[in-house]
């Protein structure tokens, strides 16, 4: 393994894809943090620093262990290959495998060092967040990799921090899950749908199949719209406060996402190339000013 500099095994994690891991832990923390939810003190902040770390390596793990799967099931190859280090030989499978496990053990560490902190409720949601990303590739492979993605990066983070921070389950957190996790789904539908001839070539169905490519461009420009719709009708309900619509500046990263999605009667499939991560770069954008959002509204 010491063949290759840590720029090399850097790039490998797709650490482009990281906002769509730690945005939600940054949002709920800010929920919580503009409700007066965080106790005082430095803890729940200690709490942050391990749960952006944990996220991190466990995205990181999965990520590897989701190319070596797909390498090794013939998705990834040279006539459609998403991860040329493994299809061009850079890198051997076992390596990826090694790496994936290396992540997922020090993941688990800290997510340990977190329950520790907190109490068990967040080892029971780690321990659901660690069986979905192992599963991953086993679910995205009979079409429920969407669904996999939504509540692995949706609903988990939100609910997990908000109890390690609060010792409570917090239910009122999940208003987040929606626009974020639409967005995360998004990266994943967008890659998909991209992949559809060479993803059915090796035998496999995703949810971007079984809608087909037309459809599922259509659907791709439904989840640039329905995350700021989302934030404005918890807004007018009273669940998120005023300030949340900061995220709506995020509007133009997602129009122009959508215009490129909107190509595709004339594109085809190209029309999809490349918004995975561009909407990981939406992720950040909309995440961030939500957060900021959250965040001020604790002091009016």
């Amino acid at each position: 393994m010491s063949k290759h500099s840590f720029k090399e095994w850097f790039a490998t994690t797709r650490y482009w894809s990281f906002p769509v891991s730690t945005m939600p832990v940054i949002v709920t923390f800010a929920y919580l943090f503009g409700k007066g939810l965080v106790p005082s003190g430095a803890q729940p902040w200690a709490i942050l620093v391990l749960a952006l770390l944990g996220v991190v390596l466990l995205h990181s793990a999965g990520n590897l262990l989701s190319d070596w799967f797909d390498y090794r099931s013939g998705v990834d190859n040279e006539q459609a290959f998403a991860v040329p280090n493994l299809v061009f030989g850079h890198f051997k499978p076992k390596e990826y495998l090694t790496l994936s496990i290396i992540l997922f053990a020090a993941g688990v560490a800290v997510g340990l060092g977190i329950v520790a902190l907190s109490g068990v409720g967040v080892l029971i949601v780690g321990a659901v967040g660690v069986v979905l990303t192992v599963l991953y590739s086993f679910l995205k492979y009979h079409a429920l990799g969407d669904l996999d993605i939504f509540i692995i990066f949706g609903i988990l983070p939100v609910i997990g921090l908000a109890y390690a921070v609060t010792s409570s389950w917090c239910w009122d957190a999940l208003v987040l899950s929606l626009p974020i996790g639409i967005i995360t789904v998004s990266v994943l539908h967008a890659n998909n749908t991209y992949d559809i001839p060479s993803d059915r070539a090796a035998g496999i169905k995703t949810f971007a199949m079984l809608l087909g490519e037309r459809a599922s461009s259509v659907l791709y420009r439904v989840y640039m719209v329905l995350p700021f719709l989302c934030v404005a009708a918890a807004v007018a309900a009273g669940w998120l406060p005023l300030l949340a619509l900061i995220c709506l500046l995020a509007a133009l990263k997602a129009l122009q996402n959508f215009k490129q999605a909107a190509t595709y009667p004339t594109a085809g499939r190209e029309a999809m190339k490349g918004l995975d991560f561009r909407s990981s770069q939406l992720q950040l954008q909309f995440s961030l000013l939500l957060a900021a959002g959250l965040f001020i509204s604790h002091w009016l």
